[in-house]
């Protein structure tokens, strides 16, 4: 009708959604993660990165060791359990093997996340990752993303090639005694039990010994779609979806970025968020623990409605 006002624009103000409802925000409880990309920089492009990861996005640039070393013993003074690095590809980082390293000495679960493609597979990386497994055993752990079982479907993603030379990671590091796991994703609209199905004739057939059915050594990562229409979450939400709010990610992780031109490192509140100012919490992981307000649309997608956590 002629003088209607359009509807206002969802996820636009911190505490109020769209209806005017009170926005849900998430509590800190403890920190159980701290995620540390490594830098945006990767060897490929895939179609849907969330972080649009590519040869040239170096907006978030290499943290050194140096870099993380104050943050890792604030977060063993928090008691944190786990360090994952992401990206970007983490082993494109040149001090990758002395941050993990750094992480790993301090007693700290690392979970490294790659393509296992050709960063990996430098001799220099293996050599590297060798002396850690040597060092550290299972406390290491790679996680290894294989965005669907079939080659077709992974290299639609990731480009021609790329699914034969991640199983060849995968295999190496099968081979090698690594804790492995594999990081699938709801690409395909198949349900969680097929894609486990596909996954598991895909072990088999290359003689891997990873379990399809465990859900710790295959995660099935939900889409996120910017664009998609997703509703808001409200403080009622929490009783309507019977969720509790300390079980989303965002109650016990932080992630580390270094931007490309500042001085230092920021504490972020989230994995999927990098370059989304509000979700900047602070240069330490003191100023970090406050609550997140759930003000974007993968909050929902892939946290609340979801499910889902980078830690697994």
């Amino acid at each position: 009708m002629d003088g209607e006002q359009p509807a206002p624009k969802k996820f636009q103000h911190p505490d109020i959604t769209a209806k005017g409802e009170p926005r849900a925000a998430v509590p800190f409880v403890t920190l159980d993660t701290l995620w540390v990309n490594t830098g945006t920089l990767c060897n490929v492009e895939c179609t849907h990165c969330y972080i649009e990861s590519s040869p040239t996005n170096d907006r978030l640039v290499y943290l050194t060791a140096a870099d993380i070393i104050p943050f890792l013993d604030e977060a063993r003074a928090m008691n944190a359990r786990e360090i994952g690095f992401t990206g970007g590809e983490p082993f494109m980082n040149p001090e990758m093997i002395a941050i993990a390293d750094a992480a790993l000495s301090r007693g700290f679960e690392s979970l490294i996340l790659t393509n296992a493609m050709r960063p990996m597979m430098r001799p220099k990386i293996r050599e590297g990752l060798l002396n850690l497994r040597d060092r550290f055993g299972r406390l290491l752990t790679l996680r290894v993303s294989l965005d669907h079982y079939s080659a077709e479907s992974h290299d639609m993603e990731r480009g021609s090639g790329a699914f034969e030379a991640g199983m060849a990671g995968v295999k190496w590091l099968d081979e090698n005694g690594f804790a492995i796991t594999i990081a699938g994703r709801s690409l395909s609209g198949e349900s969680d039990g097929e894609l486990r199905a596909g996954f598991s004739a895909l072990f088999a057939e290359r003689g891997l010994s990873l379990d399809a059915q465990d859900l710790a050594q295959l995660v099935i990562f939900p889409e996120m779609d910017p664009v998609k229409e997703v509703p808001e979450i409200t403080t009622a939400c929490w009783s309507i979806l019977g969720k509790d709010p300390a079980e989303v990610m965002c109650a016990n992780s932080r992630m580390l970025v270094k931007r490309k031109g500042a001085e230092r490192p920021a504490v972020l509140s989230c994995t999927l968020l990098p370059y989304d100012a509000q979700f900047e919490m602070g240069a330490s992981l003191a100023e970090a623990a406050a609550p997140v307000r759930l003000n974007h649309p993968f909050c929902a997608q892939f946290c609340v409605l979801g499910g889902a956590s980078c830690s697994g």
